[in-house]
């Protein structure tokens, strides 16, 4: 193959990863371009079946796809971790490889920490780990009374409605179980309302869903540590018989390693998504995008999707010598499940005047439709 085909180069095969490389191909072929996706894991899952294993209606085998779905459209796929990131010589290493690019594309995502939670991983359980989520599953099951605690230790996370989407789909378990009655659940946030970015109104009417099922929800709750059945907070204490944690959110290691962002923090963009570094772009939940002084743009799957559409349309137009002026439009909606078989949206709109416009619908059956078919088309369309 000509050296003089441009060379893209994605670290992650999540949600920006796959909306990148595939924008790309779909706009520009193999002999105009090559693609390259390297992840260390070899499939790809829509973050919210998680929450479905935990409920017991999937498993974690018919809730992924392969990455190598990715060679069909002529997209390489390396199945090895990125070991360093060369930003000076245009180079990447992983495990057994190095690669050159031309243009890069940073979209590794998040990384849990519970280890930054003393007593954590000794005496809870990780909501968020897909390894844990069957042992979640069982644990509910099995719990006859006492209380179960959902506590966020660390802001920014991940998909901020689906810990609130959780407490309600456990109730559900338990009403199954008939075992509501005996079992409480307290929530607890280190933020003062349920969920910031969507602004008081919002998190309003999702603090009156929860309460609606008796889900006791605690605010400015600063996690400290964590003992056999007690949570030990900034200003309080709090007792349980099971723990859900959403532990805190870190970047991979190799990018503090490369200078892209400073300890414990995250890759700092605009809505160009280019970092200071030449043909080097950074997407999803490895990133923090400042919408106002104390608001960025949540860690969403919807919203590295949005990301990685807007580098790929600035990459093509590099690629055939136009303008790139494609911005991040900052737009996306999440799901929130009752636990009733419906489903309401919060739809999102970051950059729509000084503060984001969000609105939260009622609660369907035509939502949560909505829900499936959105995990259906991405699966689809990228793999």
């Amino acid at each position: 193959m000509s050296e003089t085909i441009p060379h893209v180069l994605i670290l992650g095969g999540g949600f920006g990863g796959l909306s990148a490389a595939n924008e790309i191909r779909k706009n520009l072929s193999a002999s105009q371009v090559r693609i390259t996706v390297i992840d260390k894991r070899n499939w790809f899952m829509v973050g919210f079946a998680k929450l479905w294993i935990i409920k017991g209606t999937r498993n974690f085998e018919n809730s992924t796809a392969l990455l190598n779905g990715l060679e069909k459209k002529d997209i390489d796929f390396v199945n090895e971790e990125i070991l360093q990131i060369d930003l000076k010589n245009k180079n990447i290493t992983t495990s057994t490889n190095e690669f050159s690019y031309d243009f890069l594309i940073i979209a590794m995502g998040a990384v849990l920490a519970p280890q930054k939670i003393p007593g954590l991983t000794e005496n809870g359980l990780n909501l968020y780990d897909y390894k844990q989520s069957e042992e979640i599953h069982e644990k509910i099951k099995n719990l006859k009374s006492g209380i179960i605690a959902i506590s966020i230790m660390g802001m920014p996370y991940k998909c901020p409605p689906a810990p609130f989407e959780a407490s309600l789909i456990i109730d559900s378990m338990l009403r199954e179980t008939n075992t509501r009655e005996s079992v409480q659940i307290h929530f607890y946030s280190p933020a003062p309302i349920t969920l910031p970015a969507a602004g008081p109104e919002v998190s309003k009417k999702i603090l009156d869903l929860i309460s609606s099922e008796k889900i006791v929800f605690h605010d400015s709750c600063k996690i400290k540590t964590v003992e056999p059945n007690k949570l030990i907070f900034e200003n309080s204490e709090a007792d349980f018989d099971l723990l859900l944690a959403v532990p805190p959110h870190v970047a991979p290691d190799v990018i503090y390693e490369s200078g892209l962002a400073e300890k414990n923090n995250f890759i700092p963009i605009n809505r160009d998504c280019k970092t200071p570094h030449e043909n080097v772009y950074a997407i999803g939940d490895v990133t923090s995008l400042k919408v106002t002084d104390k608001l960025a743009v949540p860690k969403a799957g919807v919203f590295a999707e949005g990301e990685g559409i807007a580098v790929a349309k600035n990459i093509i137009s590099k690629i055939q010598s136009k303008e790139d002026s494609a911005l991040f439009d900052g737009k996306g909606g999440c799901f929130i499940e009752s636990g009733r078989d419906t489903a309401s949206l919060i739809e999102v709109d970051m950059f729509s005047g000084p503060n984001p416009k969000t609105n939260l619908t009622e609660s369907t059956a035509e939502h949560l439709e909505e829900k499936l078919q959105f995990e259906k088309d991405r699966l689809s369309k990228w793999l």
